[in-house]
Parts: C-alpha cells; structure tokens; sequence
C-alpha cells in the first residue's frame, strides 16, 4: 500500500480564483498562465478545469502548449518565451499557439519562415530580461509591415519588475514608458497585467491580463498572503504522521541536532522531505496542521521525513493526516518561513507525490 502523502487540488477554487482575477481584470480578458504544469497542479487537469472560464492560455514554451492540446483543448495558446527553431513557427500556426517574439534572431526566422503564425511583439520597458527596446520598436514594426507579417500581429507585451511592491515607483514608470512606445499603432493591442498588476489601484491592464500565482490562490503582493486579497487555495499538501514519541529534555532531533528539547516534548515524524518538494530550509517553528490545529516543525527537513511538534495536538497518532499547507496553513507562510515564495514551492512539488483532483 502506498503512503497517503498527496497533492489535494481543489478545482472548484481554482475556477473562483480565476473569475477573481477577471473581476479584478476590469475591461480586460484575462489569459489563464498555467506554464510550469499549471503551477504544480497539473497542466492538463487546471487547462480542463477553466475551458469553461478561459478564453486563452498563457504558456512559456512549445511543449507546455502541446500538453493543453493534448488535453483536448481548442483555446488559443500564447507562448510567453516564444520559439527556440524557426521550424516552430509552422508548428505554431497548425496549432493555434500565439508566440511571443522578443528578439532579432525570432525576428529573422519570422521573416524567412512561409508560416503565418498569429504572434505578440515584446516591448522591454526596463525589466531587462526579454523584449525590444523601445527605440528599436518602429524598425522592428517597418520589418513586419515589409514582410507581409503585420495582419497576424495581435499586440504588444511587457512584464513588470516589481508589481509586487505597491511601494515601487518603477510600475509607473514601465507603465508610462509602455505606452509612449506603442503610442503609434492605437490599433493594436496591450497587454501588461501580471497577477500583483490586478491588485494596484488604477493600473490600466489594457485589452489582456495574464492572472499566474494568483489562479492557484497564492499572493503575487509583499507581505500579504493569499486568502488576506481574497484568494482561496487550491493545493492542499498533505502526508501522514508516521510515528509519536516523547523526546526528552536535552535531547536532539534530525540530521545536525537542529532542535534540542528544553523540556519534554512530544514529536512526530512525517512521511514528506525534500525529496517530494518540500522546501529543505523550512526550519523549527515553520506551521504545519493536524486535524485542524496548529503544530510547528522542529529541526532540519530530511529528504523523506520531516520532524513536528505535537504539543499543541496531543490526541495525534500515527496514521493521521498532517497539512504542510493548504486551508489551515497558508502556502504562503511556509514560503516565508523557507525563505522562498509560494511559486517555488507549487512548482517544486516532485512527481513521487500524486496529484488528487476535487
């Protein structure tokens, strides 16, 4: 019999989360961003749970949107890196995927492919990671107009660098930059809006936002989580408690003695380590739950076991479910605890740890 550590996936608040985001989206359609195997959940089970809800996906590259075909879905697909070989673009244009282009040698294989694929130009307005300049924008327009490419131009794309931070000038500033570059062709359209964009007071999000963390019920803004900007979680992450003993005092636990008791403690052992995902650096006093009440761990994460406190659940036994996050435990606090962020926890989750839909 296999252990009962598992990935609860609640479709039902992903679909929430996703008409959250379109609320919050304004005159804008929201494309779902289900890159990374939805985040951790399941490309192919998220893409189906929103075919009713999404009019488009956002992926970051070519297989990930031949897994939403693959799940029988007829959406149109953005790819957010674009292509990685010329021969891409034919692919593309059989398949209804919209890629991205965001530099000159995607650009050249535009011009020297026969496909028409339907695409996204790439405007850098200062995150520096992909994308044209601004002052190279009117030349790389003058190219598609000259290769017959411009009637499958369907807009223009940025990221933001810091929409996390309300405090941050820069989202102003990459905003207004945005728009001064393709201020010469009002006919086409934007699209700007990352999952922290939808929570800034008066940000335009143009004609398409690209809801990503946010769908899965984590939080795209600092030192807020989840559920405090109106989200519901999606992945429960659970796994048994495999043995209870009492360690006394002066006593250590795990690799290092990470934790020495100060007093008699009663502990647990959990079938879940960082070999199934969980973070390695959630350390003592990162929450998990029992039965609904709060425990803490205790000492370094191992690869298949982790350590708890029990103080606080003193009628746990073997067998029992713990929740390392989900509806009692924010993901986003043990993303904190660990010194990371709940994207990379969602999308660190291994494949030794099922995924089970609801």
């Amino acid at each position: 019999m296999p252990r009962s550590t598992v990935a609860r996936i609640d479709l039902a608040a992903l679909r929430h989360n996703y008409r959250f985001a379109s609320e919050r989206a304004g005159s804008a359609q929201a494309m779902a961003v289900v890159k990374a195997d939805g985040y951790g959940h399941g490309i192919g089970e998220v893409a189906r749970a929103l075919a009713e809800e999404a009019p488009k996906y956002a992926v970051a590259c070519l297989e990930e949107a031949e897994a939403i075909r693959d799940a029988g879905l007829v959406q149109p697909v953005a790819m957010l890196q674009g292509v990685h070989a010329p021969e891409d673009y034919d692919r593309c244009t059989a398949r209804g995927f919209e890629p991205v282009v965001h530099s000159a040698h995607q650009l050249d294989w535009l011009e020297q492919t026969e496909a028409r694929p339907t695409y996204w130009v790439k405007v850098n307005s200062g995150m520096n990671r992909l994308g044209f300049h601004p002052d190279e924008l009117a030349q790389v327009m003058g190219r598609l107009g000259h290769m017959g490419a411009r009637p499958g131009l369907l807009g223009f794309v940025t990221h933001f660098a810091c929409a996390d931070d309300p405090a941050s000038p820069m989202t102003l500033e990459q905003t207004r930059c945005f728009e001064a570059a393709t201020a010469p062709w009002p006919e086409v359209m934007r699209s700007v809006g990352n999952s922290a964009a939808h929570f800034i007071h008066g940000q335009p999000l143009y004609d398409w936002s690209r809801p990503g963390i946010m769908l899965y019920g984590g939080s795209p803004v600092l030192n807020r989580t989840g559920p405090e900007l109106g989200l519901q979680p999606v992945m429960s992450l659970e796994a048994p408690l495999i043995t209870a003993r009492t360690v006394r005092a002066g006593e250590s636990i795990g690799y290092g003695a990470g934790f020495v008791a100060e007093q008699d403690t009663r502990m647990g052992m959990v079938a879940i380590g960082y070999g199934d995902g969980y973070p390695r650096h959630a350390g003592t006093g990162t929450p998990a739950a029992i039965g609904g009440q709060r425990i803490r761990l205790l000492g370094r994460v191992s690869m298949d076991m982790l350590a708890v406190d029990l103080s606080n659940a003193p009628a746990a036994k073997a067998g029992d479910s713990v929740e390392l996050w989900g509806a009692t435990v924010g993901v986003d606090e043990v993303a904190r605890c660990a010194g990371t962020i709940a994207y990379e926890l969602l999308t660190g989750i291994t494949a030794r740890v099922p995924r089970a839909y609801r």
